[in-house]
C-alpha cells in the first residue's frame, strides 16, 4: 500500500482523483486543501475510511507530513477564470510558484515522485493549431489571465530544475478542459455555467460569438491516465497533453445541452472577455504511442453523467 499525497485533493480532479485511488487502487490518501475552489463535501464520503486523513492547509505556507509519503499530486490551484483572476490574482500566482517550491521540497525530502497539474492555458491564445508539448505558446504575460498562464509555466520551470539539480522523480501533465461530477457549478466554467443555466430555465450566455472551440474530457479519462503517467517509468517526465481531441465550437455545446434539457432555452451573447484564446484542441500523440490511451466516453455521454449530477445537486439545495 502506498501512501499519496494530494494536494487540492477536495477539488473537481483532486476528489475524483481520491475516489479512484482509495476504492480501485487500495492506497493510503492525504488530501490537502485550504477549500478556496474545493468543497469538504467532495470528499464527506471517505472522512470515516481509515485510509484517508483531510488536512486543512494552504499550499503556499510549507507543508511537513510525520509520515513516509511515496507519491504526490500536486492540483492545488484556482482554475476557472472566476476565481483564479476575479477572486485573487496575486493568489494564483503564489499557488502557483510557492506552491510548487513547498510541495517539491517534500518530495526532495521524501525522494517521492510528484506530478504536476499543468495546463492547457500554458500555450495561451495558440498559434499553433492543435497544440502539441513542443508548442511554446502565445502567452500575454502582462494580461488579467497572466498569474494563472504564468504561474503554470513557472511550476513547470520549477519542476524541471528540481529534477536538473536534485534529480527530484517529476511528472508534467498538460490538462486541457475537463468536465465531470464534482465540478463546482458556480464555477464559471462552460460546461457548469450551461448546464446549471439550462436546469435553472434561464438564457445560456455565450461570452463572444460562439465560434471559439474547445476540447472536453470526461473526469474517468483524465483520471485514469494521469495515474497511468504517475505509474510510468522514472525517465518519463513529460510535459504531455491530456485531453479530448474532439474539438466543438462553443455554439455546438450550447445546442448539444440545450437538446438535452429544454430546446426553448435562449441563446444571449456577451463580449468575449480580454486573452480568451479561440481555439483550444490538444494533440495527444504522445499519450497515444507512450501510454496507448485515448478518451473513451463521448461528450454526450459525458454530459448525461454531469446533467445527472447538477439535477442531484439541484435537488438537494432546495
Amino acid at each position: 500500500m502506498k501512501t499519496i499525497l494530494i494536494t487540492g485533493g477536495a477539488g473537481f480532479i483532486g476528489s475524483n482523483l481520491c475516489e479512484k485511488l482509495i476504492f480501485d487502487e487500495n492506497n493510503k490518501i492525504i488530501c490537502v486543501d485550504n477549500n478556496f475552489t474545493g468543497s469538504i463535501t467532495n470528499v464527506q464520503k471517505f472522512l470515516s475510511n481509515p485510509r484517508f486523513q483531510f488536512i486543512s492547509h494552504d499550499i503556499t505556507n510549507p507543508i511537513e507530513i510525520d509520515e513516509k509519503i511515496d507519491e504526490i499530486y500536486n492540483l492545488a490551484c484556482p482554475a476557472s477564470p472566476k476565481f483564479y483572476q476575479g477572486k485573487n490574482a496575486i493568489f494564483t500566482t503564489k499557488t502557483c510558484v510557492l506552491g510548487a517550491i513547498n510541495v517539491l521540497e517534500l518530495a526532495k525530502k521524501n525522494n517521492a515522485k510528484i506530478l504536476q497539474a499543468s495546463t492547457s492555458e500554458i500555450y495561451g491564445d495558440p498559434l499553433e493549431h492543435p497544440q502539441n508539448e513542443l508548442y511554446k505558446g502565445n502567452v500575454n504575460p502582462i494580461g488579467i489571465r497572466a498569474c494563472y498562464d504564468e504561474g503554470k509555466r513557472a511550476a513547470e520551470s520549477l519542476f524541471f530544475d528540481y529534477n536538473r539539480i536534485h534529480n527530484t522523480k517529476i511528472k508534467i501533465v498538460r490538462i486541457f478542459n475537463t468536465y465531470g461530477p464534482n465540478l463546482n457549478p458556480d464555477d464559471g466554467r462552460v460546461i457548469s455555467n450551461f448546464i446549471y443555466q439550462a436546469l435553472k430555465n434561464q438564457d445560456i450566455t455565450i461570452y463572444g460569438n460562439g465560434t471559439q472551440t474547445r476540447s472536453f474530457c470526461y473526469i474517468d479519462d483524465l483520471i485514469n491516465i494521469i495515474i497511468k503517467v504517475m505509474e510510468s517509468p522514472d525517465e518519463f517526465i513529460g510535459p504531455i497533453n491530456i485531453g479530448n481531441p474532439k474539438e466543438y465550437t462553443i455554439n455546438e455545446l450550447a445546442e448539444l445541452i440545450k437538446n438535452k434539457i429544454n430546446n426553448n432555452l435562449k441563446i444571449t451573447y456577451k463580449p468575449l472577455p480580454q486573452d480568451d484564446p479561440t481555439k483550444r484542441q490538444p494533440d495527444i500523440t504522445l499519450a497515444k504511442s507512450y501510454f496507448n490511451w485515448e478518451p473513451k466516453i463521448s461528450l454526450s455521454e459525458g454530459l448525461d453523467k454531469t446533467i445527472r449530477y447538477f439535477q442531484t445537486l439541484l435537488k438537494e439545495q432546495k
